[in-house]
């Protein structure tokens, strides 16, 4: 299995939350080549600002192994995360952390801060940016379109 194969899988679950009318953001936790978790935006249906895709996973991925220190694991999402996912991402020790698109708006990870890079912070986490970008970014792009009545 490669970073495209999870990546695909976090797009799955990206679409699931577009169908339920959240923004279309899917994540994957993994330790080796096993999912121990998943997740995808559902701030919306409940009602928790904090219950992004990313987070989701961490909060399921915590209580499957039992603490909230996630090392050695590697985490896709198919959207560059926002300053508290990056937060979240450093706090639980992910080793390593795959996304697909880049989010020139809220981008945590180089696009408007580098959550990542931060001195003095205790963890560092390999970070690589743009698995699949086309189509994570097409997926999002459509759905605010749809959103917007086929207006762009």
């Amino acid at each position: 299995m490669t970073d495209i194969d999870f990546m695909q899988r976090a797009l799955v679950l990206a679409a699931r939350a577009a169908d339920s009318g959240e923004v279309p953001v899917g994540a994957v936790l993994m330790r080796g080549n096993e999912i121990i978790a998943e997740g995808a935006n559902r701030p919306i249906a409940s009602h928790d600002p904090t219950a992004h895709a990313e987070i989701e996973a961490l909060r399921a991925g915590g209580k499957l192994l039992g603490s909230y220190r996630l090392t050695d694991t590697t985490l896709y999402v198919t959207l560059e995360p926002c300053t508290m996912c990056a937060a979240a991402i450093v706090h639980a020790r992910v080793r390593r952390l795959v996304f697909g698109a880049w989010d020139p708006r809220a981008g945590a990870a180089g696009s408007i801060v580098d959550v990542f890079k931060l001195p003095g912070l205790n963890h560092r986490v390999d970070v690589f940016g743009g698995v699949l970008a086309d189509e994570c970014g097409r997926q999002l792009k459509e759905f605010f379109v749809r959103k917007r009545g086929g207006k762009e």
